[in-house]
Formats: structure tokens, C-alpha cells, sequence
């Protein structure tokens, strides 16, 4: 058997005890939607099966990342393990090591120390706690499915932060429920960009002391469908909690994975035109035959979106933003969650290790520098 454990932060209210909670759910927690919970989960699954879906073909792929994450939520819904790390009460004083935030920072530090690049996670809508929890977990085995074999190769940890996606894409009400909340927990999702920002602080280097270093590991964020408005919202908020300020490069990589956002994001006077100054790389990934683009697109009232098409006028692209067509790769008419595809996901990867742009799997479709298409 192999143990899985995955580190998240969540704005979902608890299920069962408060800080031992059976999962998570469809509302916002009850202290208010940017009231962010810390924690672990754990879950046992075969070794053999998992190395089996790293292993199988689909469409001559070598990788099933969604049939991984089927297989590890039916795990977890039988049995499964929750730490969320308890909150001090206001009127105590304890040290500030002790805060949720700084537990779960401190333990990816410790990861990272040892040779790991870190991921954060926003999902999509239509997910449920264990959904999410399954595809983190599906997308931390894939990016590292080559690091066993290859010893240069760094492995990648992936930290979860979900908020409360609960709709279907089938009906309207619920898909526009679901970006409501996603606008809701943008604010969540700031703060916990601003604690670790000032956690990242107290990790420089002090000029005094010689025997202090930086890790030299990376941090990046994933984003997938409507994760992406998430973070759009997430971009004005942490605008305004930091004063209007130059915003961190937090971020050595953002993926933008089937973005469920308007295809103009990036052009002046738009919500994203300044995202590119919270990473170094930004990647946007896109599927003509997305089907939940399409719905998106002409059921609900959106303007054509990022996730189906890509910018609407990629030569206005900024140097630091890569958009790369995948619907040769994933085909169809129903693929979403291509994140997880062997060719998608190793090309993911080796953005990660600084290799994509100069690697077989991508070819440049335009006068653009920064446009290509996956072959």
C-alpha cells in the first residue's frame, strides 16, 4: 500500500468536528468565505494500481491522470484521514509558529528543502472536497511519474487550496451559483498569498549570516477552468490588501489550465492585464473542443472564452505570457480536465524544469514568440 498526504487550505464549511472533520462541503465556512482552514488529509491506495495508470496508453498517451483521480476519490470517499490544524483562540497568546497558516508553510518548506518544487492548486467548478482533493493528489503523481527513473530530476509537491465549487455545468443556475462563490472567495484566496509572501519574507537570506541560503526550489500555480476566475478575482483583491502596491512575484510559473475567463483578460483595463507581475511565466492552455468551453460560451451568457480559443489577439500577448493549442493532442468534444493528459501534463512539467519552450512537444503556430501548439 502506499500512503498519500496532501497539505490544503480551504474556505469550505467543516463536516462533523471542526478540527477532526469528516470532509468538507458545499457552503463557505461559517466563520465568513475568506476564513481560511489549514490542514493535512491522508489516504491509503495500492502502489501497483497507481503505477498502473502512470503507465497506460489513452490515445497513445502514456499517463491517465483523470482515470488516476477516479481511482484515488473512490479511496478517499470509503476512508480517509483529516488534520485540519487547530486555530488559537483570539484571547490566548501563543507564538506565532503555532498559527495553522505557518504549520502547514513551515512543513512545505520542509519539503522543498528536500529538492521539491511546489504547486498550488485551484480547481475548477463542479468539484466537491473529495474530487478536489483526488485530482491534487492525480496531479502531484503525474508531474513526478518520471522523476523515479531519472535522477536529475527534481520530484514536485502540490498544495490544495479549495473553495466551495458544488454545481453541475448542466444548469445554469448552479454554474452561476458556483461563480459567485468563486468571486466570494477570492478575498481567501489573497490573504493566503499575503501570508505566504510574509512567510517567504522571514526565509531571505540575512546579509550577516553566511551559513544561511535559499532552498533554490520554485513555487507555481495551477489553476484549472473556473479556478482561473478565482484567481481573477483573487488579482483585485490582492491589489487592494496590498495598498495599491507593486503586487510579489510569488510565482515562478502560472499555469492557466481550460481558464473559464473572457478571452480579452489580458488587454489593458481588463482584470488580468497585470498578472504577469505575480510570476516570472504565465502559460494559458486551451481546447477548441472543450465542451464546457462551449457551454460556457453560448449557454450562459459569457463572452468567448480564454479556455476555447485563447486571447483573442495573442500578437498583443505580453513577452512573459505563453498560450499553447492543445486540441490536437486531446481531441474530442468533451475534454476539460487535459491538465492530467500525459502530453499536456509532461509539457507542464517541463515548464516546471525550465525545458518546454525548447522541447519536441510544442511547436510555434505564429509570427508570435510566445504561441505554440502541442504535437
Amino acid at each position: 500500500m502506499l500512503t498519500l498526504t496532501l497539505y490544503y487550505a480551504t474556505n469550505r464549511n467543516h463536516i462533523g468536528q471542526r478540527w477532526t472533520p469528516d470532509s468538507y462541503g458545499q457552503d463557505f465556512s461559517a466563520d465568513r468565505s475568506n476564513n481560511l482552514r489549514f490542514g493535512k488529509v491522508s489516504v491509503e491506495v495500492s502502489a501497483n494500481k497507481v503505477k498502473q495508470f502512470l503507465n497506460n496508453k489513452v490515445d497513445k498517451r502514456t499517463g491517465d491522470g483523470e482515470g488516476l483521480s477516479t481511482y484515488i476519490e473512490e479511496k478517499i470517499r470509503k476512508k480517509h484521514d483529516i488534520t485540519a490544524f487547530k486555530e488559537p483562540e483570539p484571547s490566548t497568546d501563543v507564538p506565532e509558529t503555532k498559527l495553522p497558516s505557518l504549520i502547514v508553510f513551515q512543513a512545505l518548506k520542509n519539503q522543498m528543502e528536500a529538492n521539491q518544487d511546489l504547486v498550488v492548486f485551484i480547481h475548477g467548478f463542479n468539484v466537491d472536497w473529495f474530487e478536489a482533493v483526488a485530482s491534487a493528489m492525480a496531479l502531484e503523481l503525474m508531474l513526478n511519474r518520471h522523476s523515479q527513473f531519472d535522477d536529475d530530476m527534481k520530484d514536485t509537491c502540490v498544495f490544495l487550496f479549495s473553495w466551495p465549487s458544488n454545481g453541475d455545468m448542466m444548469k445554469n443556475k448552479a454554474y452561476l451559483s458556483d461563480r459567485i462563490d468563486a468571486e466570494d472567495s477570492s478575498l481567501a484566496v489573497a490573504r493566503g498569498f499575503l501570508k505566504l509572501r510574509d512567510f517567504l519574507m522571514t526565509l531571505r537570506p540575512k546579509h550577516d549570516d553566511p551559513t544561511l541560503k535559499e532552498c533554490g526550489q520554485h513555487l507555481h500555480l495551477l489553476c484549472h477552468s473556473m479556478g482561473n476566475y478565482v484567481l481573477q478575482h483573487a488579482l483585485t483583491s490582492l491589489i487592494e490588501l496590498n495598498n495599491q502596491k507593486h503586487l510579489p512575484q510569488l510565482f515562478q510559473h502560472i499555469f492557466m489550465c481550460a481558464p473559464d475567463v473572457d478571452d480579452n483578460i489580458f488587454e489593458l483595463e481588463q482584470p488580468m492585464v497585470n498578472l504577469h507581475k505575480l510570476a516570472r511565466q504565465v502559460t494559458v492552455y486551451y481546447n477548441n473542443g472543450d465542451l464546457a468551453m462551449y457551454i460556457s460560451d453560448y449557454t450562459k451568457g459569457n463572452i468567448d472564452r480564454l479556455g476555447h480559443n485563447g486571447s483573442a489577439r495573442p500578437l498583443q500577448l505580453h513577452n512573459k505570457i505563453n498560450q499553447v493549442n492543445c486540441s490536437k493532442i486531446v481531441g474530442g468534444v468533451t475534454e476539460h480536465s487535459y491538465y492530467l493528459w500525459g502530453t499536456v501534463n509532461e509539457d507542464i512539467r517541463q515548464s516546471i524544469d525550465e525545458l518546454a519552450n525548447d522541447a519536441p512537444l510544442r511547436k510555434r503556430t505564429s509570427d508570435a514568440a510566445q504561441v505554440w501548439c502541442l504535437v
